[in-house]
């Protein structure tokens, strides 16, 4: 801005001088201020990104940002360009896409520059995301969140690559309908395919561009507005200096105007020069005028000082801040301030002033300077772990196998991989835009390669799926048939085989597996409801057990040992009567075995007759459900332990041969003694459990070998 003008003898010989003056001293200041501006701005730090914003290169700033180079300048552009259009003519018609809005093919509101050089929304960072890694329903769900999260003038960027590759996979997509209408024989006239996706998407994208239209079109009258606001004020100034009223009311008016003039907002940037000079400039001819009163003058031009003076005090205390990128920010408002809302002060102490102000400002410039070159070689190392990365994606690319399993595992190292790259940090800013577009690049390919694997396999799937309906096929003859032994066989084998085809094309896969899975059921229910008519005598069994289950809950010992071991027996000779149960319901034995110990455990019992009858119950109920592999099993579990306790009472027995020389009474060969007992009290146990089993076995067996001794001895010697 302008600073004042010595007074003169005579204001009319003067004003041409002066308003040259005038323009003089404006363009020093703006060129002090420009050239502070671009020596700070090379140190200048960003704002701290979040990992997902690390890439974004300087030169995708977004629409309505402020950059570190605008600091001083009068205005920074806001402008974003003007979107492309989105509607259902990127496909032909004939392709029978449905979707989108009534006003796809409106014009876009033409987007508009502001004189604003401080916006609320400039620290507002929106997470860089690659979006080829989305399908098409999340692309929709993240338009509609950036829609609804973030300011519209922010996100024009992202709602382009967004719309791209949407497009993108809903043309591959249309392709592979086309091919699979074709290859089933159809004509290319025919083919028609309705997309809800589609259709979801862009109406997204109408809500995004209504709301975008709506935004600059209020922009562009609030700034016009703003405009004729300014202009009237700027006629209201001429006329100050032309009036014959007081000097007094003059500057109040002056005052009023200068008020209205800071609340009156931002103008269209290519109108800002034009009308500040213009302004300025009529406020430099009052301020010539008003040397006819020197008393007025001097008392603005100390209030001003005042008020500067109050701004440098504040930068001085600004250059305190931790928060160097705060302490920026703050920095833009009050440049702003002294700017636009405080007049000039007098000649002589004008650059005094300026330069203290300016001296204030540079030591924030050198802190963040500073900042920014300790930062530099962190942002090095980030650049090369990032090239490093994208390098391993390649690599798991070229390595891949072509089995859908290896495929699988590649696509699950590339997302830990990306999962690092977002997290690594910054990377310098000359290096941004070239290492997120090489990111990019290596991950497209990634996913071509992917594609290209699985579009190959469209054909094996189509096999695969005429196969599984083979199946279901055979599943649906079969699932009525009364020949249960062969029926259950067939459908046992028809499942195995179905477990060994592999995928079907993904819109056919719930279909058959629905259908296959229906007429098995339909099968196996068949056949379990037969076997619960033919198994009612161990559904009553079940009953029974159930019944006495809960007895045995209840039961109340009386505290007498050997009355409460008999009631307790009883129960046991009670259940073991019983006979069979269901086999999915043989958990019920569990549970009785469960309560039992509870009971014995209230029981001052020796622990070896504990033992004994809780292992016989176990028992018994292996054999009343006729299981003798689990008898067999706990046998040989028996067995194993016999000859295991034995062996290890030999190793201790062998091991006291080195204390023959020891007296019996030593710590540790009385250690040795006490476990030899301690190991033949537990192999005696072992031995009788074993030898109980054999004898049930043994009983268990008997009848059988009775009856085909009878049998021997009834056939005649010539057959024998």
């Amino acid at each position: 801005m302008s600073e004042e003008k010595t007074p003169s003898g005579n204001q009319n010989e003067n004003k041409t001088t002066e308003n040259s003056e005038i323009t003089s001293e404006i363009k020093q200041v703006e060129t002090t201020t420009e050239n502070e501006t671009t020596n700070s701005s090379a140190s200048e730090i960003e704002t701290p990104e979040t990992p997902a914003t690390a890439e974004t290169s300087s030169e995708e700033t977004k629409a309505g940002e402020t950059t570190s180079e605008e600091i001083e300048t009068p205005e920074v552009v806001t402008m974003v360009e003007k979107n492309e259009e989105f509607s259902n003519s990127d496909v032909p018609a004939h392709q029978g896409t449905t979707g989108g809005s009534d006003d796809e093919n409106d014009e876009d509101e033409e987007e508009v520059e502001t004189s604003d050089d401080i916006n609320e929304n400039d620290d507002i960072e929106i997470p860089e995301t690659d979006y080829s890694e989305l399908s098409m329903p999340k692309l929709t769900a993240a338009l509609e969140e950036l829609v609804s999260r973030y300011p519209v003038q922010k996100i024009k960027d992202q709602t382009d690559e967004i719309k791209n590759e949407f497009n993108n996979q809903f043309q591959e997509l249309l392709n592979t309908k086309k091919e699979e209408f074709l290859a089933e024989g159809g004509n290319i006239i025919d083919f028609y395919y309705e997309s809800k996706e589609k259709k979801a998407f862009n109406e997204a994208y109408s809500d995004y561009r209504k709301k975008k239209n709506s935004y600059y079109n209020n922009l562009k009258k609030e700034l016009e507005s703003n405009l004729a606001t300014r202009n009237e004020l700027i006629e209201e100034l001429k006329t100050l200096v032309e009036t014959d009223e007081s000097v007094n009311k003059n500057y109040k008016k002056l005052k009023d105007i200068q008020e209205r003039w800071r609340d009156a907002g931002p103008i269209p940037r290519d109108k800002y020069n034009t009308v500040w000079n213009n302004y300025h400039h009529h406020v430099d001819n009052y301020y010539n005028a008003l040397h006819l009163d020197n008393e007025f003058r001097e008392l603005d031009f100390k209030h001003n000082l005042e008020e500067k003076q109050k701004l440098i005090k504040l930068t001085e205390e600004l250059a305190e801040e931790s928060d160097i990128n705060k302490a920026f920010r703050e920095l833009q408002l009050i440049h702003r301030k002294w700017k636009e809302e405080i007049g000039p002060v007098a000649r002589e102490i004008s650059d005094e002033i300026w330069e203290k102000f300016s001296t204030a400002s540079r030591v924030i410039h050198e802190k963040k300077e500073q900042a920014e070159a300790a930062l530099e070689e962190t942002f090095k190392a980030n650049y090369s772990i990032k090239k490093e990365l994208i390098g391993l994606i390649d690599k798991v690319k070229e390595e891949a196998k072509p089995t859908h399993k290896e495929w699988q595992e590649s696509m699950k190292q590339v997302q830990e991989i990306r999962d690092i790259f977002f997290t690594a940090g910054r990377v310098p800013k000359d290096k941004n835009k070239e290492v997120w577009a090489s990111f990019k690049d290596t991950m497209r390919n990634f996913n071509k390669a992917k594609n290209d694997f699985y579009k190959n396999q469209k054909n094996q799937q189509f096999e695969n799926l005429e196969k599984k309906r083979a199946l279901i096929a055979i599943a649906e003859e079969h699932k009525d048939s009364e020949d249960y032994k062969n029926a259950t066989q067939i459908m046992k084998k028809i499942q195995a085989d179905w477990r060994t085809i592999g995928h079907v094309p993904r819109s056919e896969s719930d279909k058959v597996w629905k259908k296959f899975k229906a007429a098995c059921n339909h099968y196996f229910d068949r056949l379990n409801a037969l076997r619960d008519e033919e198994n009612k005598e161990e559904v009553e069994n079940l009953e029974k057990k159930e019944a006495l289950l809960s007895e045995t809950e209840k039961l109340k010992l009386v505290g007498d040992h050997k009355k409460d071991i008999v009631a307790i027996k009883s129960k046991i000779t009670e259940w073991k009567s019983i006979g069979r149960v269901p086999f999915k319901k043989k958990s019920i034995d569990q549970k009785f075995n469960k309560v039992l110990d509870g009971l014995f455990g209230k029981l001052d019992l020796d622990k070896k007759e504990t033992e004994l009858i809780k292992f016989e119950n176990k028992v018994n109920s292996m054999v009343s459900q006729d299981d003798d592999r689990q008898l067999q099993n706990e046998q040989f579990f028996l067995s194993k332990k016999v000859d295991e306790v034995q062996a290890e009472i030999s190793q201790l027995e062998n091991n006291l041969g080195f204390f023959r020389h020891v007296a019996d009474d030593n710590p540790l060969v009385a250690d040795v003694h006490k476990n030899i007992a301690k190991h033949k009290e537990e192999l005696a146990l072992w031995k009788e459990k074993l030898s109980k089993i054999r004898a049930m076995r043994a009983a268990k067996d008997a009848p059988a070998e009775e009856n085909v001794k009878e049998a021997n001895e009834e056939t005649p010697e010539a057959d024998s």
